[in-house]
């Protein structure tokens, strides 16, 4: 597969590995990472967002697993041909059997959304097949740092029953960003950010695109510093 190309590093791809999407870009942007000194990324697929990531915030150091073992080798490529690669390391392991004593500042995921069905199309990395919310939750709660984050882009719909299922396990909603794909639609993606520590949420909206195919103001400037975008004549 043809690769994806940032002004920083390139994303090889793989048809075997869920490929680079907008809900990746939009996280690897809005999650706060900039005081956060180590990273855990769970599900790391192409290696997108830990590299993004990587290039906010000089400083921190990153941890990528994945269940699945081609996303594993491809993010090892990614992150090994990328400026970032001495701060990037990524594992083959299962989330339900991952034991650390380390403490992250900040964790971050794309999660798989769907409930399982009888499609084979990237199963892993959109059915709740191998990671599901409970999980997630429950995992960040061990091994997030007192202050650190979780932070995650869902589909809306999916968005009330995880910040639910966060609050039963004493986890509790700091931020929620209200993705719409285009200006005056309805929301469709939600970043959500949580913390063990119980506070004022910050709400914010951010639009995609101001027209059809055209990118919004508050996007391009968000990603500036990655998206080539060819000049217009």
């Amino acid at each position: 597969m043809k690769p994806f190309t940032f002004k920083h590093f390139e994303i090889q791809q793989s048809k075997d590995v869920f490929r680079v999407g907008t809900d990746g870009v939009l996280l690897g942007v809005l999650a706060h990472i900039e005081n956060a000194s180590k990273v855990l990324e769970i599900g790391t697929g192409t290696g997108l967002i830990s590299l993004m990531l990587a290039q906010r915030n000089i400083h921190a150091f990153f941890l990528g697993l994945d269940i699945n073992e081609d996303a594993v080798a491809l993010t090892k490529a990614n992150f090994e041909h990328s400026p970032f690669h001495t701060r990037l390391k990524n594992i083959h392991q299962d989330l339900k059997t991952f034991q650390t004593e380390e403490k992250f500042d900040l964790i971050v995921s794309n999660p798989p959304y769907f409930e399982e069905s009888e499609s084979e199309k990237d199963k892993i990395a959109r059915q709740t097949v191998e990671l599901n919310f409970q999980q997630l939750i429950v995992s960040s709660v061990q091994f997030l740092s007192d202050h650190g984050i979780l932070s995650v882009i869902i589909p809306v719909e999916v968005g009330s029953s995880f910040i639910a299922t966060a609050s039963e396990n004493h986890l509790f909603l700091r931020r929620k960003v209200n993705i719409k794909g285009i200006e005056n639609s309805k929301t469709k993606r939600l970043v959500l950010e949580f913390s063990l520590i119980e506070g004022r949420i910050e709400d914010s909206d951010f639009v995609i695109e101001k027209s059809p195919r055209q990118y919004s103001d508050q996007y391009l400037e968000l990603t500036r510093e990655f998206h080539v975008f060819k000049n217009k004549s």
